[in-house]
Order: structure tokens, then sequence, then C-alpha cells
């Protein structure tokens, strides 16, 4: 055991070898060595006191909707945080969320407010902290055109630095965030609206994505970036590729840029599909898909 995690494990604040699996949107993958449900910032200080993110990979763990695990797990501290960190608070337009909070909630608690803008949010299925950090987006908005800024915690010193989106280089989901910055909460701008306007975009935004997406399925989402020219789904559809399969796994009938996972799908399936789809494109078309899900506990 490293040196940061006894007293944590004592405390309470650090369980050891917690099933990752079930807390991701494919339900597949092993354990982390330490896992750490942070809701307060008493706990957070404590851990970050520790110094295990210093001795440790770290992971961030939001919803998990952008995840696969390794079949082998994690083999090291993976933070989730939640309690006081999905609080959201309104200043006139500006909407102050903790980075816990889920998206979809985030949205229809801020149209109730009669604060507009942030309806796209509806159709991300992930939390503030990870939005934040891969830049989220659909239909035609992504967190840099709403972001006002983020406040970060270094996970080794306990710095905390409040961030613009020009600072966090947000890019097409992505950012300059390091493993061990922590997103503690974000403040978005929006604009005042009518809360039934709102909602008539939010259930277009569910309408489209329950007719053009795998809705109740095992998926984490849009696999692969978009490139440049051309959607990533429309790329690997037009190669035939939809229905391939590697184990329980498979590119769904519905949208070509969903993986489609069964009951006994494992983690090197769904990396293996990935991985043969990557190279079908390359091979046939010469555009190199980058993934946009995250492969965590992997061996290179």
């Amino acid at each position: 055991m490293v040196s940061g995690a006894a007293s944590l494990i004592a405390s309470g604040v650090v369980v050891r070898d917690r099933p990752l699996g079930p807390l991701t949107t494919y339900k597949a993958g092993g354990p982390a060595r330490y896992f750490a449900d942070v809701d307060s910032t008493t706990s957070l200080e404590e851990l970050i006191a520790s110094g295990l993110a210093r001795e440790v990979p770290t992971l961030v763990l939001g919803r998990g909707s952008n995840l696969v695990v390794a079949d082998e797990g994690f083999d090291g501290l993976v933070i989730r945080l939640g309690g006081e960190f999905q609080d959201v608070t309104f200043d006139g337009v500006v909407v102050t969320s903790g980075s816990a909070e889920p998206l979809p909630r985030l949205a229809r608690k801020s149209v109730e407010a009669g604060v507009l803008g942030l309806e796209f949010f509806v159709g991300v299925p992930g939390s503030v902290g990870g939005a934040v950090r891969q830049n989220a987006g659909c239909f035609g908005l992504e967190v840099k055109d709403r972001l006002v800024d983020a406040m970060i915690v270094d996970l080794c010193d306990g710095t905390r630095r409040t961030i613009d989106p020009e600072g966090l280089e947000l890019g097409y989901r992505q950012s300059n965030l390091r493993a061990t910055d922590l997103v503690l909460k974000a403040r978005f701008r929006g604009e005042s609206g009518d809360p039934e306007q709102g909602k008539r975009v939010m259930r277009d935004i569910t309408r489209w994505r329950r007719d053009n997406q795998p809705g109740g399925t095992l998926n984490a989402g849009s696999v692969f970036k978009n490139p440049d020219d051309i959607s990533a789904g429309e790329l690997i559809d037009s190669l035939g590729l939809k229905g391939t399969s590697v184990g329980d796994v498979s590119v769904s009938e519905r949208h070509a840029n969903f993986f489609v996972a069964g009951p006994s799908a494992t983690s090197a399936d769904i990396r293996a599909l990935v991985e043969v789809v990557k190279d079908t494109v390359r091979e046939r078309t010469g555009t190199i898909l980058e993934p946009e899900i995250q492969f965590i506990g992997f061996v290179e």
C-alpha cells in the first residue's frame, strides 16, 4: 500500500478495489485500486493533503458516459465528486454550478429559472466537470460558447485557479487540463428568456436524440471525433460498417458512431472494435479517426 493511502482508508475517504464497470455507461471494466467518493470540501482537502494523487495515477470520474475501463481495472486513484459539488446558483443570467451536477439537470434548472442558452446540455449525458474538461457540446454549441470561467484545483498541491475559456485552451473536445486538475465549479452566462421557449428547445433536442440515436442501450455516445469535412458517423456508415461486431459489441444500426454493447461485452471487445473501425477507415479512405471516448487502464 502506498504511503498516502492508509490514513484515507482508515477515515473512510478511500476504499480499495471498487468496481468501476457499474459506474460507466458501458457497464464493463475492472476495479480501481483506490476509490474516493468526495462530497465535501473537507474530504477533498484531506485527500489532497495525503499526497496520494502524487503517488499513483489519478482519474476524475464524472458520470462515466465517455469512458472505457480495462477489464483488469485501473491501478491508481479514482475520484468521484458529489454532495456540495452539485450545488447550482443563479445571479441574473450567470449560472454557477458544481462540477458534479449532471448536464441535463443543469439545463432544466436553468430553463426553470428563466435563463436560456444552456438547453443544449440536455443532450449531453455527462457532468459539468467533464464537460469543461472536454469542451462538450452538441447542436452547434459547445461549453466555450457559454463558459465564463471555471475553478480548478491541483490535486497534487491544492492550488486553486480560476480560468476562462481562453486560458483553458478549449478546442474541439479538448482542453489543457491535466489528469490531476480537478474542476470544482464553473460559471456559465445565459440570457433572460421565456421558460416555455427553453422547454420547447429541450423537447426538440430530446426528440432528435430519441429518433436518431440508439437509446436504451449500453453505449458511450459518440465514439470518434468528427473529421473536418464529414461526420464520423456518416464516414463509417458510407463504408458499410454498421453491424460490424467484436464479441458482444457492435456498430449501431441506427447511428454508426455509436457502438452498442450487450450484457456479455468486455472492455477488450469495445477497444478491439474501435481499432477495427479505425483501421478500416484509414485503409479505405486515408482518414485517421481520433477516439472521443477515453480508455483507462489499458496497456498501450
